[in-house]
Order: C-alpha cells, then structure tokens, then sequence
C-alpha cells in the first residue's frame, strides 16, 4: 500500500484563461501563478481553506461540452471535484445571489449537495456538513443488504 497524506491538487482544462479565472475567483480561489497557460502548463488558483485547483489550458476541441457528463457515450475520466462545505444552506444563497446555476441536488440523511459547473461544464459537487458522501453511500449499501 502506497501511503497517503491528502490530494495536492486538481487539475481541470479550460478554454478560456478569463472567463475560467473569474468563475473561480467569484467562488473564493486566489490566482496565485501562471505557469505558462498558453504552453497548457496551469494557472494555480489557491482557496483559504487549502483547497488548490490548476486551470490548464487552453482546451482545443469541444469547447463547452463535457464529453464526461454531457453525452450518452460514458468515457472513463474524472467526471466531478466535491467539496466539502461549511454550510449547505449559504453556500446555495452564495450559489444563486451570484446566478450560477444548480444544475443538480440531492438530499440524504440530513446532508444537502448542489451540483453547479464552471464556464467549460467542468462539474463541482457542494456537500453540505455531515458525514462523509463516502460514509452515507457506503451506510446506505449495507443497510439495504442486511437481512
């Protein structure tokens, strides 16, 4: 087993550097380097929390469609980045004040997840506080095979 500490950073490829930067920033990342985003080398976007995202561009086919997420056909890839937030509840109120739209939700035992997407489709999932989405699906399997 290898052993792990925590996720470095996320990288997600982006068609424009602008639009993409200013998304992120609205939602709390700081630019704090650019790498040579024309070269596709990343814009390193830093959060308070520690949360760092690479903006790596720039994309050079099928500009604003995910092709993980938004066609029938299922390609293998990361399809989303979940984050865990502080409060369901400001979070959503930041969400729609800003009129970034939700594109999916759910509720389950209490915890609250929206769906939204940056300007290329790119999907990040907001969960609320709670337990672990991990520890809810896994509770929920089991619990469904027990006799």
């Amino acid at each position: 087993m290898l052993e792990m500490s925590n996720i470095d950073h996320v990288g997600i490829r982006i068609s424009e550097r602008q639009r993409s930067v200013d998304f992120y920033q609205l939602i709390g990342f700081e630019l704090v380097a650019d790498g040579g985003f024309e070269q596709g080398h990343p814009l390193v976007m830093l959060h308070p929390s520690g949360i760092n995202i690479n903006l790596l561009g720039p994309a050079t086919a099928k500009r604003g469609e995910n092709i993980l997420m938004d066609g029938k056909a299922k390609y293998p890839g990361i399809t989303h980045v979940a984050i865990k937030m502080k409060s369901a509840q400001d979070t959503r109120s930041f969400v729609e004040a800003h009129g970034i739209a939700i594109t999916g939700e759910r509720s389950f035992r209490g915890t609250e997840t929206i769906f939204i997407r940056d300007p290329d489709r790119n999907v990040l999932e907001l969960v609320g506080p709670g337990p672990s989405v991990a520890t809810l699906i896994a509770e929920h399997v089991h619990s469904e095979i027990q006799p």
